[in-house]
């Protein structure tokens, strides 16, 4: 805690929070490690999540484990999640080559499996690839978690899939989400066929909001976000190599939408009107992130890499990630906004 300074809140006091949820494959194993530490906290509680992607499921695992025995419940129930993603990904294709282990990477880049499909992606489609559809994440999903519980939970949900047809965003929320809602937010279009859903095709909803924020503030009464982070928006070193570029080429565009969101929320908090109403909800939006720099050393084949040891050093640095953000500013929640996103508004 910052010296001078006290926290506004606390067990016997507790501030409500709403959490936004990045998608990015395993590399949600961070965003696990984020709310493993952020449940431990008995003086802030989890009134809503915005999630797509990987964050989508994070969202909906911890809400059902919510629902099922509080903030224990969520813990655990994102621990089996995680353990059960990483049991399945023993039998899956996508290994590291030796030259990965020896060296210590957690790439997937000479993987020959990885190569070979990649390569193949590029040729066919998943209508050509897998005509069957199949997902091992459906059974995964639909054995993890009680959608019928979910839908009563007591924490909000806001998942984002983006409908092939329109390339709009559809927000689902609680009563609506299914395991089809949870694979559609994570679908892929070069791996996965579309989802369809009420007759409509859907891809990932990183393509329209990763995640999407507007629903917390306009549905949300907290004022609180926290952004959980997992692309990278700036990289140091200008990408040479076909997979670099690749891999800059994928986080730009699913850092766009979020980027377009936040530089609109930095524009209304100027000039909405904070009396009351819509103009009072933009206008108290205070807005935070959680982030790691180890994001930038991973290339984007890591993301799917689900191996054990991976997961869990990504939860320990989503965990270390949630403590420094705590210690540096759990006095200004509640407060005030520790993201700047006011030099959005100057960018053209």
């Amino acid at each position: 805690m910052t010296k001078g300074k006290t926290r506004s809140w606390s067990a016997e006091a507790p501030l409500p929070i709403d959490l936004a949820l990045q998608g990015g494959g395993s590399h949600g194993a961070f965003t696990w490690g984020v709310l493993d530490r952020l449940l431990e906290e008995e003086g802030l509680v989890i009134a809503a999540i915005s999630g797509t992607s990987a964050g989508a499921m994070n969202a909906a695992v911890l809400a059902d484990g919510y629902a099922a025995g509080g903030r224990e419940g969520a813990r655990a129930a994102l621990d089996r999640y995680w353990t059960t993603v990483a049991e399945a990904a023993r039998f899956s294709p996508f290994q590291r080559s030796p030259l990965d282990v020896l060296l210590g990477r957690w790439t997937l880049d000479t993987s020959p499996a990885y190569i070979a499909i990649d390569m193949m992606t590029r040729l066919f489609s998943p209508y050509d690839l897998n005509p069957s559809g199949k997902n091992p994440l459906r059974t995964i999903l639909a054995e993890q978690i009680d959608f019928e519980r979910l839908a009563g939970s007591p924490v909000r949900l806001f998942v984002t899939a983006t409908n092939v047809h329109t390339g709009r965003g559809r927000i689902f929320r609680n009563g609506e989400i299914t395991p089809d809602v949870l694979l559609a937010s994570a679908c892929l279009p070069t791996m996965f066929q579309a989802v369809e859903i009420d007759g409509e095709p859907y891809w990932d909803g990183g393509f329209a909001g990763n995640p999407t924020i507007t629903p917390l503030v306009r549905e949300s009464d907290v004022p609180d976000t926290i952004l959980v982070q997992i692309n990278p928006r700036i990289r140091p070193e200008t990408p040479k190599t076909a997979s670099e570029i690749l891999n800059r080429l994928n986080e730009i565009s699913f850092n766009a939408t979020l980027m377009k969101e936040l530089r609109m929320i930095a524009l209304l908090k100027q000039v909405a009107d904070p009396g009351s109403g819509e103009g009072a909800r933009w206008a108290k939006v205070r807005t935070h992130r959680i982030m790691t720099e180890m994001m930038v050393e991973l290339g984007a084949s890591s993301k799917l890499n689900a191996e054990w040891a991976f997961l869990t050093m990504l939860k320990e640095e989503g965990r270390r990630s949630a403590d420094a953000f705590l210690a540096e500013h759990g006095d200004d929640l509640g407060q005030r906004s520790t993201a700047d996103i006011d030099f959005l508004v100057t960018e053209s």
